[in-house]
């Protein structure tokens, strides 16, 4: 599994129909791509924003990284989306995990 984590900020002049259209957009393109395993995002009260996405391994990732309409849409999220953002990208050296279900 490859872990990215997106967090971020947005503008306070954000225009949030055409943010939230852009969102769902990649959020389908990103879901047919190989190698996907799933996408969660989640809000803060302060606004800040974290977005999770598990990838089979780096090479689906980085394929992600470099689709054509999501490289378009990564810059609209430099020049009109985003106060701020850092990504966060790796293999997780620990992982654990509970299911009650199978305990």
């Amino acid at each position: 599994m490859y872990l990215v984590v997106f967090r971020n900020r947005k503008r306070a002049d954000i225009d949030a129909a055409a943010y939230s259209a852009d969102a769902e957009a990649m959020e389908a393109l990103a879901r047919a791509q190989p190698g996907f395993l799933s996408f969660k995002s989640y809000a803060a009260d302060d606004g800040e924003v974290i977005a999770l996405s598990e990838w089979a391994d780096e090479a689906a990732a980085l394929n992600w990284r470099r689709q054509a309409d999501h490289a378009a849409v990564q810059g609209r999220g430099r020049a009109d989306y985003y106060e701020s953002y850092t990504l966060f990208a790796g293999e997780p050296s620990r992982h654990h995990h509970f299911d009650r279900s199978n305990a």
